[in-house]
């Protein structure tokens, strides 16, 4: 009984045989032709032509609004603070006596010594005369010469010490919030406040070494201050680094502003043109692909992406200057960049019009 149920399980209808191989065979071919139309189907991209344009040389830099003058009080010496007149957000003048340290040692050394040079200036007035008559050495007179000199270059010095305990404005400016109180104990890495002068304002910025030839001294730059009024000010450069930096291989540049209103510290935007203007192609920035040695862009050559590497000169708000790399009526993919896969199918969908 169990014999004829395998026999019966174990055979197929030959009909039904073929027509699950027809089926496997036709759903096998749809995947297939599935697969390949997939495959198959174009990237759609819109393209620019490569055309030469009118480019001006507008370099943007950032840069930094410093006071004309600028500086930290501090003191020269240690000591407890016995008088400090530091005004707050108002303007003093040079020489203003701003805070004085304790110096009652310093004077008390000072009369010590002047009671000594007193003394030593009378030993030396009479071994003097009696040198006159050869009643001493010339030795003997010339160490009592040395005392009196050492104890007039002690007095000087100690002097400059006192002098050194009070603290004057160096020049006419504004002093900043105070940092200390009458009474403290300082030392020459104590900030007693800071103090600007804001009449004549300056900003430095960096420019890259390659653009160093639009810079000249005596020129002059549009400054655009972020967060204020957005007018274009102008400001004229005094003076450049004469070396670049080793590591950013930029120039530090410093200008004058011309009557800006404006805090020391605050972010500027620098705006420097070039009076030349010239024709070069120029690409959206976008349509640019940044590589680990080589810039690159995708041209639509045969109906097919092609990865072409350029060298890039000056930069615009939006578009970058080809150097190197393309040629007129070169056709630059500029929608679609990321999903353009080398040699892939591209089909242009419409031609940008700048």
């Amino acid at each position: 009984m169990n014999c004829l149920k395998k026999t019966h399980f174990f055979y197929i209808p030959l009909s039904t045989l073929v027509l699950c191989l027809l089926f496997s065979s036709c759903k096998e071919k749809k995947e297939k032709e599935k697969r390949d139309e997939k495959k198959e189907k174009p990237t759609i991209v819109d393209v620019i032509v490569a055309t030469p344009q009118a480019l001006t040389s507008v370099v943007e830099a950032n840069g930094t609004i410093i006071a004309n003058e600028t500086t930290e009080l501090r003191p020269e010496v240690s000591g407890r603070l016995t008088y400090l007149n530091v005004p707050e957000g108002k303007s003093v003048a040079q020489g203003t006596v701003l805070a004085r340290i304790n110096s009652a040692d310093l004077e008390a050394q000072v009369q010590r010594s002047k009671v000594q040079l007193e003394i030593a200036t009378k030993t030396e007035e009479r071994l003097k005369q009696l040198l006159d008559i050869n009643g001493i050495n010339q030795s003997d007179y010339d160490l009592a010469l040395n005392n009196v000199n050492t104890l007039k270059a002690d007095m000087e010095y100690t002097k400059t010490l006192i002098d050194k305990t009070v603290i004057k404005a160096p020049f006419t400016g504004t002093i900043g919030l105070r940092q200390v109180s009458p009474g403290a104990y300082v030392s020459p890495a104590t900030v007693l406040a800071t103090m600007q002068q804001l009449g004549r304002m300056k900003i430095d910025f960096t420019l890259p070494e390659e653009n160093s030839d639009l810079i000249r001294i005596g020129n002059t730059v549009k400054i655009k201050l972020e967060g204020r009024d957005t007018t274009l000010r102008r400001a004229t450069i005094i003076a450049l680094e004469p070396q670049a930096n080793r590591q950013t291989r930029n120039i530090l540049v410093r200008a004058v502003l011309d009557n800006a209103n404006v805090n020391p510290g605050a972010f500027a935007k620098v705006i420097i043109n070039n009076s030349t203007d010239k024709r070069a192609i120029l690409v959206p920035t976008n349509a640019i692909i940044p590589d680990d040695k080589n810039n690159q862009v995708i041209l639509v050559k045969n109906g097919k992406a092609t990865y072409t590497n350029v060298q890039t000169g000056l930069r615009t708000d939006n578009n970058v200057e080809i150097t190197q790399g393309l040629s007129m009526g070169d056709s630059v993919v500029v929608t679609g960049v990321l999903f353009a896969k080398p040699d892939a199918v591209l089909k242009v969908r419409k031609v940008v019009k700048r």
